[in-house]
């Protein structure tokens, strides 16, 4: 016996429409303009790991974040080893091999940078009320998105390195010449405060925070911080693109005053 599928009475039937949208606004230009500032920002971030020079300044402690913690034998040439010369300098080795694997974890893991590539490269949807891209749709449970469930244990990472840059930015108050300040300092400082904003942000924070307690009143300093990850978290997205930013602008920075091309603006020392 065979069953034919009928329509509530009174229902209307569903529009035939051949669109594949009906949106007329410009949906395509936040996944566009999302592909292009993500492409730029790899692509300067690539070459400068790369380019294994111009990452220190001696005479003010000026470390970029993309070489910190520097652990290559170049490192302890230039004298910014701090922890210690553990790899060769193989070109292919990033000076900062320890942390960048971690941060670029976080980063792809972030629940903000998933719907930024999602829709953006992938398409998986472009926007609201756009179809997908893809014919099929398996969410994060297979290879190689399954690995998006490690962005907890990232977090933990990044909140490591969070702490050697603020340790470079302590040092470079304190340069062979003494305590000194310029504007290398204040723009370590201002990504320093950007990147633990943007760490503190994070969804998995605010779970770690106050994720599993049952009552807010047996414990108020865990409240009070959960309070304030909250707030912090409703701009994830901001600080997203705020610290990508401040990463650029703080080695750009550090790269021209390495190689030369100004000096620093000093105000103390």
């Amino acid at each position: 016996m065979t069953t034919t599928a009928t329509r509530p009475i009174g229902a209307r039937p569903r529009a035939a429409i051949d669109a594949k949208t009906l949106r007329t606004d410009k949906w395509w230009i936040a996944p566009l303009l999302t592909v292009i500032g993500l492409t730029a920002w790899v692509a300067y971030a690539t070459v400068r790991v790369f380019m294994h020079k111009y990452f220190w300044v001696e005479n003010y402690h000026y470390l970029t974040p993309f070489y910190s913690p520097c652990v290559t034998d170049r490192c302890a040439d230039a004298g910014a080893a701090e922890f210690g010369a553990i790899l060769p300098n193989w070109w292919i080795i990033p000076d900062a091999a320890f942390s960048l694997p971690f941060l670029l974890l976080f980063r792809l893991t972030c629940y903000y940078y998933r719907k930024a590539y999602y829709r953006s490269f992938w398409m998986s949807p472009p926007a609201c009320a756009v179809p997908d891209g893809h014919k099929t749709y398996s969410g994060e449970t297979r290879f190689p998105l399954v690995f998006q469930n490690l962005h907890r244990y990232a977090f933990y990472a990044a909140g490591l390195i969070s702490l050697i840059n603020t340790w470079d930015a302590i040092k470079a108050m304190h340069s062979p010449g003494g305590f000194g300040l310029g504007l290398g300092n204040i723009i370590l400082w201002i990504n320093v405060l950007c990147l633990w904003a943007y760490t503190l942000s994070c969804h998995s924070c605010r779970h770690i925070v106050g994720g599993r307690l049952k009552h807010f009143s047996q414990h108020p300093l865990r409240y009070r911080f959960w309070t304030f990850v909250s707030k912090l978290n409703t701009r994830h997205m901001g600080l997203a693109w705020t610290t990508l930013a401040t990463l650029a602008i703080t080695d750009f920075y550090v790269m021209a005053v390495s190689a030369g091309w100004f000096n620093d603006l000093r105000f103390i020392g």
